[in-house]
């Protein structure tokens, strides 16, 4: 049934993300897209509106993936919301947990070269993480496949990755600013 494959598949994912949100983007959209649980359209509309609104980017597209798979899977919508809460509470288990047991750890072995070297490294994997989210979403679903649609695309993401990167602009306004363009382009 949909719901114990949810809750298998986001315990997995929150057990194997490091890095937090944007690291787990990846790992959600090659289990929702490849179970054949949403479309990659789907799933690019998801992570726009997770990063549009408050909370938690990782947790946000776990609660959204969660509802859409059951309601795409021919569940009433109503079930759509028992999924999404099955989805984000399963994604929290497992790093909730290990958090507690790290805590401690590092309390115990605070200052240990070896734990340090551990650390440096998994900074890296989490950077390789991000920058495989970021790349999957590049796709003809998100910048269009018509000339216009494209080259509009490809010029708001570099103006607002030059403008978070280089600037340092408020990724809230960003995100307002993006909206308004997108919607007066786009309706």
């Amino acid at each position: 049934m949909i719901f114990w494959q949810l809750f298998f598949t986001f315990c997995k994912i929150g057990a194997f993300t490091f890095g937090g949100g944007y690291a787990m983007i990846s790992l959600i959209y090659n289990d929702v897209v490849g179970y054949g649980w949403m479309t990659e359209a789907e799933f690019t509309d998801i992570v726009a509106v997770s990063h549009a609104t408050p909370g938690p980017v990782g947790i946000n597209v776990a609660t959204y993936s969660g509802y859409t798979a059951v309601v795409n899977a021919g569940f009433d919508p109503w079930l759509g919301v028992l999924g999404a809460v099955i989805a984000s509470l399963a994604v929290l288990i497992v790093p909730v947990t290990l958090m507690v047991v790290v805590v401690k750890f590092l309390q115990k072995h605070r200052g240990n070269v070896l734990v340090d070297k551990m650390f440096a490294i998994l900074r890296l994997a989490v950077v390789g993480l991000v920058a495989a989210a970021a790349l999957q979403l590049i796709t003809f679903v998100t910048f269009g496949r018509e000339p216009f649609q494209m080259t509009a695309s490809i010029l708001i993401f570099l103006i607002v990755f030059v403008a978070a990167f280089r600037y340092k602009q408020s990724p809230v306004l960003l995100l307002v600013l993006s909206a308004v363009v997108g919607i007066a382009l786009y309706a």
